[in-house]
């Protein structure tokens, strides 16, 4: 059966530790995303072949680049790699930069390419400027154009966002969304940010100690990561232990230090008396309006003490001493505009609700 798009298999102890299964169809934005040292450039580095894992497999459009019999040299695969410091050649044009890539062909030809990449990349008009001459978003279009005029069949984006401020950065997503629209090829992201990842990919895969931990949507691994370590890598504030003490129908009921909780149905999780975790995103929580208090016809009404509060990018995040459990802190974020509205402050006592459709059960 044909196998199209990318398949990575890599396997090694040493000398760094790897354990990778990784798919990306045509189209498709994966996202390599883990702390620093989880070995994410490692892996884009084994697919472009600039290294070679004790064991792999890598396989793109049933052509083998790796296996345990051979390893195709970096420069026979087609493959763009965007790097994050860009590499651009600074003796050389824009222009002298892109038709570097192209294959050998007319000096004609490999003018209009090259003209027709600048304007893929909206860079049209500063072909005969040098990098020095440019700005950081300009100069990874241009590497962009560059990876793109080797017509490969895969795009890497090493960190691609990371030299360049957060106006440019903003800027640079929109363009990649947009381009991406034009690519029918699979493109990998290397990023440490979560946001990033979780803007521009439409998978991610979670990294942690050279494994490849979870893999799934955006909105999977933040609402529901396998274990405790995603969620805390995926930055859950929300993450609790309790008990399940009843899978009633269509829902599954948590006794968390005392408090009685209805949580959407997970009846995989035995009501045995053993210590479960569970999160909700910050999302899941629901405020009460201030002038209309609950009369408990919301699900899992508590009340609490803001114990911090900081305003940040239009948002207020809060966390709450919970009343009915005071060494349990919940993190709840709001526009600010609500928090103005219901005159949130440090030391205010509110109400809520936490959702049951998003507490989640996991493993530890």
């Amino acid at each position: 059966m044909s196998k199209v798009g990318i398949s990575v298999l890599l396997s090694q102890q040493r000398p760094i530790p790897l354990q990778v299964k990784l798919d990306c169809k045509p189209g498709e934005l994966l996202a390599l995303t883990g702390p620093s040292g989880s070995g994410k450039t490692t892996i884009l580095r084994a697919i472009a072949g600039l290294y070679q894992a004790r064991r792999g497999h890598v396989e793109c459009n049933d052509e083998i680049w790796q296996d345990g019999k051979r390893f195709l040299a970096a420069h026979r695969r087609h493959v763009g790699l965007v790097f994050q410091q860009y590499a651009l050649f600074p003796h050389l044009t824009v222009f002298e930069n892109i038709r570097l890539a192209l294959p050998k062909q007319s000096k004609s030809k490999s003018y209009r390419e090259v003209m027709t990449l600048l304007a893929q990349v909206h860079l049209t008009g500063l072909e005969k400027r040098y990098p020095k001459q440019l700005s950081g978003g300009q100069k990874q279009r241009v590497a962009v154009a560059r990876a793109l005029a080797r017509k490969p069949a895969v795009l890497l984006l090493d960190e691609p966002f990371s030299a360049v401020d957060q106006v440019t950065r903003r800027k640079l997503y929109r363009e990649l969304l947009l381009l991406r629209q034009s690519l029918a090829i699979p493109i990998i992201l290397v990023t440490h940010d979560l946001e990033e990842s979780a803007l521009l990919a439409d998978n991610i895969a979670l990294l942690h100690k050279g494994e490849v931990l979870q893999t799934g949507t955006p909105e999977t691994l933040l609402k529901r990561p396998q274990t405790v370590t995603i969620a805390r890598l995926m930055d859950q504030q929300n993450v609790f232990e309790a008990r399940v003490i009843e899978q009633a129908p269509n829902q599954t009921i948590l006794n968390w230090h005392g408090i009685v909780l209805h949580a959407q149905a997970q009846p995989d999780w035995p009501v045995d008396g053993n210590v479960v975790h569970w999160m909700v995103p910050a999302s899941g929580i629901l405020l009460h309006r201030r002038d209309r208090p609950s009369r408990g016809e919301k699900e899992n009404p508590l009340s609490g003490r803001i114990v911090e509060y900081f305003e940040t990018n239009g948002q207020v995040h809060i966390y709450v001493s919970v009343d009915q459990a005071p060494l349990c802190k919940l993190n709840i974020n709001v526009p600010l505009h609500v928090a103005q509205r219901n005159r949130l402050s440090l030391g205010e006592t509110i109400s809520f609700s936490i959702l049951a459709q998003h507490i989640h059960l996991m493993k530890s």
